[in-house]
């Protein structure tokens, strides 16, 4: 059979992030993808302009149409902006006894931009963190979701992603992008215990897109059938390489302002400017 993940998020109108980032991603893997719209966006490399939400009966008409044809074996989950939204997904999710969920709790864009509702943030760490396999905060996100200050250290990072597994979750990787120093360091905290996962930090305003693309990447890994821990250590490997590569992309007018997106086909597509 062939490998299939579906991503149920928002939709990026610039290709970047989101819907668009999560099924480039699937196929730069090796995976069929699939996609529930939850949300749509107009945004570009320098920020987000307005967003419409779906409404919940039509992202749960999206899941059955979905789970009930294709052997999915893989969910992303992104963007959630609204508390109909996430309870729409949740019910869905035990409706067709889906597996592998991987939960990207997305809050803020990479622009700044807030894209979840702050009376939804109880409604995600109630329904969807303990139906999740893996959780993908980012520090200020994982911060967001128990109430304290953003984590600092390798330390207080554990600490955190042990307080979220608190909250249901079975496994938590914790995303220290926002942090300094050389490294680029996550961790991977869950009942296997802890695995570090650290990158050479790389200099370039092009990372729009970088949470989307690392969690749809280790769905993709588990859709292919490997372990949390594989398919996390295939995931930033993965997104790594995306965000070398990502200064041969020019596709904004003005590069200098904004945040450009990875590249998802480094290693398929030599990109050359027109």
């Amino acid at each position: 059979m062939t490998p299939i993940a579906v991503t149920i998020a928002g939709s990026d109108s610039s290709g970047g992030a989101g819907i668009q980032a999560d099924l480039k991603t699937f196929a730069a893997l090796g995976v069929y993808g699939a996609s529930v719209i939850a949300a749509l966006t107009a945004q570009n490399t320098q920020g987000v302009t307005a967003i419409q939400d779906v409404p919940a009966d039509f992202i749960a008409a999206q899941m059955d149409a979905v789970f009930s044809d294709l052997a999915v074996g893989a969910v992303k989950i992104g963007m959630l902006s609204q508390v109909p939204a996430i309870e729409a997904v949740a019910a869905g999710l035990d409706r067709h006894g889906a597996g592998n969920i991987v939960l990207d709790p997305v809050m803020v864009a990479t622009s700044g931009d807030r894209l979840l509702a702050t009376e939804a943030v109880e409604t995600l760490r109630r329904l969807l963190l303990p139906r999740a396999m893996v959780v993908t905060p980012n520090l200020p996100e994982a911060a967001m979701l128990i109430g304290a200050d953003m984590a600092r250290d390798e330390g207080a990072m554990e600490a955190q992603a042990r307080a979220i597994m608190a909250l249901g979750a079975h496994s938590v990787l914790i995303k220290g992008g926002h942090n300094h120093g050389d490294e680029s360091v996550d961790l991977l905290v869950g009942p296997g215990g802890v695995l570090r996962l650290a990158a050479k930090r790389i200099a370039t305003r092009h990372t729009h897109g970088t949470g989307c693309t690392l969690s749809s990447a280790i769905a993709a890994g588990l859709a292919k059938g490997l372990d949390l821990f594989a398919a996390t250590r295939q995931a930033k490997d993965y997104v790594s390489a995306a965000i070398a590569a990502a200064d041969r992309l020019r596709i904004s007018r003005h590069p200098e302002k904004g945040h450009g997106p990875l590249n998802h086909f480094h290693a398929q597509t030599e990109w050359r400017e027109a």
